[in-house]
């Protein structure tokens, strides 16, 4: 099997997961409606470490753009073979969010929230803030990518290191979710997104394509800065890369504050006037 088709499964397979326990959270008449949080998170993290145990040797198992990045920063992944694994991780995250919708779906006529629906399909933040939800999704990407290179640095029995990685999504989902739904990929966020858009969801609404932005930028950034860091801070090998990186960053973080100020501006004249 190719690395392509390794990767499209596995994030087939983690969406189908990942995304399954949010509808069946979610979604009315599911016997698993409002569980809470950790379930989520606690699911999230199984998705993970299943999907990497069902490709791992096969392509890597990155099943995020975020990680191939950052790996290809950091030396460790060719760049030719991005285009190909970033295609085939977004493919699979539609054909995952596909599944689900067909697996609920009487459950999606019984409930009536648009939000609720987009809500299986993708993330959002808890408080709307440019700059913030973008921060925020940076820096869980960040541990994402930091946390994975360093459960990879250690020795474990084999086969245990797909576990701990779950682990790590949990950890990530209880302490740094809650503020925007932790998508920390963007094909994660981005395919099933898609997958809303194009599917003929019952009373589905829109697929907020204003914040869609932010789950794919924030991730990419925080997964490039984290193997960029992990390789001279822990390996001792210089790249020039993470200055002019770090240039974009901050660039992008300036003109998503000043969005956020001028937003919150708008807002509070509106109330004024009203």
């Amino acid at each position: 099997m190719s690395g392509f088709l390794g990767e499209l499964i596995g994030t087939a397979l983690l969406i189908v997961l990942g995304g399954g326990v949010c509808a069946g959270v979610s979604l009315k008449k599911s016997f698993a409606k409002d569980s809470g949080w950790i379930v989520i998170t606690l699911g999230w993290g199984l998705a993970v470490a299943i999907s990497v145990y069902a490709v791992g040797s096969i392509s890597g198992a990155h099943l995020n753009p975020a990680v191939t990045l950052a790996l290809a920063f950091k030396g460790s992944f060719p760049w030719s073979q991005v285009p190909e694994y970033i295609a085939a991780q977004m493919i699979g995250a539609m054909i995952g969010a596909t599944i689900v919708y067909l697996h609920y779906l009487p459950h999606w006529k019984e409930t009536e929230d648009p939000g609720t629906k987009l809500g299986v399909f993708a993330t959002g933040p808890a408080i709307p803030n440019t700059f913030a939800n973008l921060l925020s999704e940076l820096i869980g990407t960040f541990i994402l990518v930091f946390g994975i290179l360093a459960i990879g640095s250690n020795k474990f029995a084999d086969g245990l290191n797909p576990f701990i990685v779950g682990f790590l999504i949990v950890s990530i989902g209880l302490s740094l979710g809650g503020t925007t739904g932790y998508a920390i990929n963007p094909a994660r966020d981005l395919g099933p997104r898609i997958a809303h858009f194009l599917l003929p969801i019952t009373g589905k609404g829109g697929s907020n394509w204003k914040y869609a932005w932010i789950p794919v930028v924030g991730p990419a950034l925080g997964g490039s800065l984290a193997g960029l860091f992990y390789q001279i801070i822990f390996e001792g090998k210089h790249n020039s890369a993470i200055i002019y990186l770090g240039i974009v960053t901050v660039g992008i973080l300036i003109v998503s504050y000043l969005t956020s100020k001028k937003s919150q501006s708008h807002t509070n004249n509106r109330k004024v006037v009203a």
